[in-house]
């Protein structure tokens, strides 16, 4: 009889915890050097992206846990499943969706060039025998390498960082004469530095949510969540917060 009362009682609580028992658990890496995309303040995972995926998360009904790693192990960490889901302002190209699989895109950026203030610096930078900084693995390094690298319009050096801190702290060091980097993160990097944009150059890049090619449950479930997001007007909200 105790036994026959403790599976009841057992029973009773998991029915009232309305199934949130058994919600999944996905582990979401990022790489949180990009504000105002992805950053960490005061120990929390904070951002555009962050805030978007917790959105998506509320919406499906599972659960997340966020993973710092450097921005070019995230596709080997989906590969290898150490981590379920990337969102990180990451660019979607014909060569990443050879590894993985994205989402739709949920946000459109060009690039920018940024330099230090005062220097008298403007876009020819790019040009001549210059050092140019991009972070290792983003659409920004693979724009100067081919773009201008391979092409001998740069003859100086291609520097590339794990994170961006280290980038702009090369930067106003003059260790670099520039930094190729997304708009609205070059947007923000100049607001409390002595740093200055110079000039934008029009990708047009769409970013997506990235999971392990040919998973098209998860990615379903990515989709649905995004779309009601953007159908609730939390997107919109999301938008005014970070960008306006």
């Amino acid at each position: 009889m105790r036994k026959l009362m403790y599976l009841v009682l057992v029973l009773a609580l998991v029915l009232g915890l309305g199934g949130q028992a058994f919600a999944q658990t996905y582990v979401v890496g990022t790489s949180a050097d990009f504000p105002p995309f992805e950053y960490i303040e005061d120990g929390e995972f904070v951002g555009f992206d962050m805030d978007l995926m917790r959105a998506i998360a509320d919406e499906m009904d599972f659960e997340i846990e966020f993973r710092d790693i450097s921005f070019d192990s995230l596709i080997p960490g989906l590969r290898t499943g150490t981590i379920d889901i990337v969102i990180a302002a990451m660019t979607i190209t014909e060569e990443r969706k050879q590894a993985v699989s994205f989402s739709d895109p949920y946000y459109v950026a060009n690039q920018s060039v940024i330099v230090k203030e005062g220097l008298d610096r403007d876009l020819t930078v790019l040009f001549g025998d210059n050092r140019i900084g991009a972070q290792t693995g983003t659409t920004g390094d693979l724009w100067v390498t081919e773009r201008l690298y391979d092409q001998g319009i740069l003859t100086g050096q291609v520097v590339r960082y794990e994170t961006f801190d280290l980038a702009i702290e090369d930067l106003v060091n003059e260790n670099v004469e520039a930094l190729v980097l997304d708009r609205p993160v070059a947007e923000r990097f100049v607001e409390d530095r002595p740093l200055i944009l110079v000039g934008e150059i029009i990708t047009h890049e769409e970013y997506g949510i990235a999971v392990d090619r040919g998973n098209e449950e998860l990615l379903q479930k990515l989709n649905e969540g995004l779309q009601r997001v953007i159908d609730s007007g939390r997107m919109g909200e999301l938008i005014d917060k970070y960008f306006r």
